[in-house]
């Protein structure tokens, strides 16, 4: 059976078409558009006309795909941005009308249980114990498993969007929005993850999965272009990331597409994108993280496999 997953997340698009068989899935294409549609979110919490107008036009790109594999099922998720904003079920009826996806409002909570099914069919984990996490535009989901099972889950506000926004005033990051962004990030992960502290680090494995993990690995591979067999389960150290981190803070936004593995649509967010992931290594006394290239929209795929 062909099926479709679709993921409309707040800074990134993406579509996987598939063939599903015996519990396994062959995928026959991927890809994934940058729409920002969580850009000038802001204290509204709408979704802004502009930024809807360029995700229904990539929307309607992907429904051309979906006649063009013959799809016979598929699933779209919306995720933060869409289930935060007063306007988010309006604009599902836009794409709905203009399209003919049907999209659903999935919970944080949800996110991360497809998100950890879609991790666990991409990378293997040796240790009894991982944490998984997603770094998204409007969130960051935070999952602990044990030998498959999941222990607990934890959807917080730290996604890269919102935090570009939010804190960094200017093309070159002063070392006060830096500061900033650092602190907050530290106080979710304390307050909200404090729960997950039982679990010995020596026990435990970080994977980290999306946008951000995902261009660090390819920034570190030096790759001209993004290949997933590459990326997938590259263990990325907390050094490499600093290294990174570094560089990237000390030149403007538009220099910075200059590095080889960062996409046009990255160069803001990935500042408080690296550092999420900095600090959720330092918060579990981890020197690197394993990186996955599957995710949610492979967990969302898996979930209506026959």
């Amino acid at each position: 059976m062909r099926i479709a997953s679709i993921d409309i997340g707040t800074n990134t698009f993406r579509i996987l078409v598939g063939e599903a068989r015996d519990k396994e899935l062959k995928k026959l294409y991927i890809d994934r558009v940058i729409t920002r549609l969580g850009g000038g979110f802001g204290k509204e919490r709408r979704i802004p006309e502009d930024a809807a107008a360029r995700a229904v036009r990539v929307l309607v790109g992907f429904a051309s795909i979906l006649k063009e594999y013959g799809v016979e099922r598929v699933r779209a998720v919306a995720t933060s941005v869409v289930r935060e904003s007063i306007n988010g079920y309006e604009f599902l009826e836009k794409v709905w009308r203009e399209t003919g996806i049907r999209a659903e409002v999935i919970s944080g909570e949800e996110e991360a249980r497809l998100t950890v099914k879609g991790v666990l069919k991409s990378v293997s984990v040796n240790s009894a114990y991982s944490l998984i996490f997603d770094v998204g535009g409007g969130s960051t989901e935070y999952a602990l498993v044990e030998r498959g099972e999941i222990l607990g889950l934890k959807s917080t506000n730290l996604g890269v969007v919102h935090l570009t926004e939010g804190f960094l005033k200017g093309d070159i990051p002063s070392k006060s929005d830096i500061d900033m962004i650092s602190g907050e990030i530290w106080d979710v992960l304390s307050s909200e993850l404090s729960w997950m502290s039982r679990v010995s680090d020596n026990d435990l494995t970080l994977i980290g999965t999306a946008g951000t993990p995902t261009t660090l690995a390819a920034i570190k591979l030096g790759l001209e272009k993004y290949d997933p067999n590459l990326v997938n389960g590259f263990i990325l150290k907390k050094n490499a990331a600093l290294d990174i981190f570094n560089t990237l803070i000390g030149i403007p936004a538009e220099k910075r597409l200059e590095i080889k593995g960062l996409e046009k649509g990255r160069e803001d967010v990935i500042i408080p994108g690296a550092l999420i992931v900095i600090k959720t290594m330092e918060r579990f006394s981890k020197d690197e993280i394993v990186v996955s290239d599957g995710g949610l929209l492979e967990g969302v795929a898996y979930s209506i496999s026959p």
